[in-house]
């Protein structure tokens, strides 16, 4: 018997950073710094789920925490937001400081020394703070307040998180989501400094904006931007500010147990939008959407296709089967997938990308070169190296050898 070639370096796709305080306070204007982002240490009582809904902890009294100020808002570091390195038990809502935080969380030279011990050579990060794609600008009142905070963000991300890092921390942007041609240009604005990654909101209804499927194409300035610059859209789960559940008082874990249909809902949005038909060289990907359910729902948009386009207004909008546009637009990204991992050959090795999911609750690390080893162990050498750098490596055009 053959055995497998070592593990090698792993390339994530979905990790994440606790923007330190300096972010806006270093990059807005002098006028905007006592309404910016910006981080005050205040008391915070205890919080639990009761009845669905998060209540104060009977008893609890007010603990110094930091919080984020921002305009009107006011949102506590928690330590789910950082949970690496904490028993299980003890990752709740509870608020804590930067210095309850494992330092990986917010400082480069940590991150680096975490991803080392966990065989991770290069990571692309989402934001805490302006959520997964830049919903807190979105929904602020200052639209030219929220601008600025954007491209503050995108600079410190390129200039401080990024650089200095020989390529091991990947640049993932924001967009302004509220403005398609702004949105457009600061597309082509990071993209030539280098940047081939963005953000952007898996279902954008609800954010209150238009969907893809918006008759006047709302969303193709930045499509075209994005397909023009080679820039590859990034939906994290979580991106529309809306988790699945069944029931207003279903606990955290059913929500948390569904995750994935928001990616599936946006996938299939995008198969049935036209845009791929409209941008041939657009790329999308789906963080932290898991694998597993990819071949079923590709299956079932076909057998919709086939059987109701006659009524079911695509005919005209999607030429070709929907499963068609797949192989060359789409890429799920996933950890811990053991189900999803046995459907490699329906799925396409070379649409699949691997991810730690550090700080969060869900993180492998510092498990995860072994988690992989494990749930990996019936696959080929060749996909193995797909699926955990070589496909992250072609699609975000990184210098790492593939």
């Amino acid at each position: 018997m053959t055995m497998p070639e070592p593990l090698p370096m792993i390339i994530s796709v979905d990790d994440h950073v606790v923007e330190p305080p300096n972010v806006w306070q270093d990059r807005l204007p002098s006028k905007y710094l006592e309404v910016g982002p910006r981080i005050v240490r205040a008391p915070m009582p205890e919080v639990e789920y009761r009845g669905g809904q998060l209540k104060v902890k009977p008893g609890s009294t007010g603990t110094p925490v930091d919080w984020w100020y921002y305009e009107d808002l006011k949102r506590p570091l928690l330590r789910v937001d950082s949970a690496v390195g904490v028993p299980r038990d003890e990752v709740t809502m509870k608020g804590v400081t930067y210095e309850d935080m494992r330092p990986g969380s917010y400082e480069v030279k940590p991150r680096l020394d975490d991803m080392d011990a966990n065989h991770i050579e290069a990571a692309l990060c989402f934001p805490t703070f302006p959520r997964f794609c830049g919903q807190t600008f979105t929904e602020a009142k200052d639209k030219e307040l929220g601008l600025l905070c954007i491209r503050a963000y995108n600079d410190w991300m390129i200039d401080e998180w990024c650089a200095d890092t020989g390529g091991r921390l990947i640049p993932l942007c924001l967009i302004p989501l509220w403005d398609a041609e702004l949105a457009a240009s600061e597309v082509r604005r990071n993209a030539e400094r280098g940047v081939r990654a963005v953000c952007f909101s898996e279902i954008p209804p609800f954010l209150g904006l238009p969907s893809v499927h918006d008759p006047d194409h709302y969303w193709d300035p930045f499509f075209r931007a994005c397909a023009e610059t080679e820039t590859i859209v990034n939906m994290h789960i979580g991106s529309s500010s809306k988790m699945p559940s069944t029931s207003a008082d279903a606990p955290p874990a059913v929500g948390s147990t569904l995750t994935h249909t928001n990616a599936t809902f946006s996938l299939v949005d995008f198969l049935f939008s036209g845009a791929f038909v409209r941008f041939p060289e657009l790329k999308v990907a789906y963080s932290e959407g898991q694998i597993g359910w990819i071949p079923y729902i590709l299956e079932r948009a076909d057998r919709v296709w086939e059987d109701n386009r006659g009524w079911g207004g695509v005919a005209d909008i999607v030429p070709e089967k929907p499963s068609s546009y797949f192989p060359d637009h789409v890429w799920g990204c996933f950890f811990d997938d053991a189900h999803g991992l046995r459907s490699v050959d329906e799925i396409g090795e070379d649409n699949i990308t691997y991810e730690s999911d550090y700080p969060h609750s869900d993180s492998t690390w510092p498990r995860t070169r072994q988690i992989a080893e494990e749930q990996m162990a019936d696959l080929t050498d060749a996909q193995r190296r797909k699926i955990v750098r070589g496909n992250a490596i072609k699609l975000f055009g990184l210098d790492f050898e593939a």
